[in-house]
């Protein structure tokens, strides 16, 4: 039975990485937001964080990928529950938005239309 249950474990764990991919699988353009979001659900970042739950009204959720640890895709959601994804943001800005007494207010004068809506 034991030999059973370990089998099913490693069965999963193989499983789970052979979905993931590198960053370096990542293509230089996505050609929809369902491709772009299928693309980061599914590769292993050198850095992944999120904005805490209830930190902004505004934002509904907010995430930051990054392979280097220089820049990453910044992807959230708002009120209205439209969903972005922001490619090149800075690890500097992500940690400023993140920090902002009012996240929205730091959105709408160091991020927005400061880089590329994926897709473009």
């Amino acid at each position: 039975m034991k030999n059973i249950f370990l089998v099913l474990v490693l069965a999963l764990i193989f499983q789970a990485t052979a979905k993931a991919q590198t960053c370096d699988d990542l293509p230089a353009n996505f050609r929809s937001y369902n491709e772009a979001t299928r693309a980061i659900q599914n590769t292993s970042f050198v850095l992944s964080d999120e904005l805490p739950f209830g930190k902004s009204s505004w934002f509904l959720s907010a995430a930051y990928y990054s392979c280097d640890n220089y820049f990453g895709y910044l992807v959230y959601s708002t009120q209205d529950r439209t969903e972005h994804i922001l490619e090149g943001v800075p690890l500097k800005v992500w940690t400023e938005f993140k920090t902002a007494k009012v996240t929205v207010t730091y959105y709408i004068q160091n991020v927005k239309g400061k880089y590329r809506m994926v897709p473009d």
